[in-house]
């Protein structure tokens, strides 16, 4: 079941997107401020967001800038503003989609659809690798160890899928940086190493000892199948 969080202010509106899109066994989170936005991002992974620009605490376009730091998730903005200048900032700091308010529902679901069969293709392309007793599931963003559910952030997750799609090959640290954090990323060279040892401590049986995620010294990691 793919994952949506509307980031939206007036919340009887966003119950209304929430219970049509349930409908259509979307599963949907609402949260109404920046910082209630953060929050929710820190811990979970979605497959697409629905961004109002106007909150509380802040704009869409400035949680949208934080999230494009580190994850590449689609991001439909959904606005009352409707000029020019909002529509091009919008999509120049990292939205897919620019919709404007008011718009029809169905014409949501369109958008919702297109855009989730773009970036992730349709069911019979969906990636899953079963390593040992870990079990990845790219599309819809999942990991298991042992058949039980392990958490992952954003980066973890996106680190983790990218190892998976490149087996038993030494990567070096500057690729992994470039290619899930991205080129215009302000993140260090350390900050791979950090992920890499989160997750070991939730993936590895021995952390210290690290059968799955080894270290290729003077070049970067391997993911290995060959255990």
């Amino acid at each position: 079941m793919r994952n949506i969080l509307i980031i939206e202010d007036d919340i009887d509106f966003a119950e209304i997107v929430r219970d049509m899109l349930e409908g259509y066994d979307y599963q949907v989170s609402i949260v109404n401020t920046c910082e209630t936005a953060y929050e929710i991002l820190k811990t979970n992974q979605f497959h697409l967001i629905l961004m109002d620009i106007n909150l509380p605490d802040g704009t869409g376009f400035e949680v949208c800038k934080e999230l494009r730091a580190v994850s590449s998730v689609p991001v439909i903005f959904a606005s009352a503003r409707t000029g020019e200048d909002d529509k091009i900032t919008g999509l120049d700091i990292g939205g897919d989609d620019y919709l404007a308010k008011p718009y029809s529902l169905k014409e949501l679901l369109a958008r919702v659809n297109a855009l989730i069969r773009r970036t992730y293709g349709s069911e019979s392309e969906e990636r899953v690798y079963q390593i040992h007793t870990i079990r990845v599931d790219v599309a819809n963003r999942t990991v298991q160890k042992n058949g039980a559910e392990i958490k992952l952030a954003l980066k973890e997750f996106d680190l983790l899928a990218y190892l998976c799609a490149h087996p038993n090959k030494a990567i070096r640290k500057e690729e992994l940086l470039r290619e899930v954090w991205g080129i215009f990323s302000e993140a260090e060279i350390a900050t791979v190493a950090v992920h890499i040892r989160w997750l070991r401590e939730k993936l590895e049986d021995d952390p210290s000892n690290p059968a799955l995620i080894r270290t290729v010294w003077g070049v970067g990691y391997e993911f290995c199948t060959l255990v």
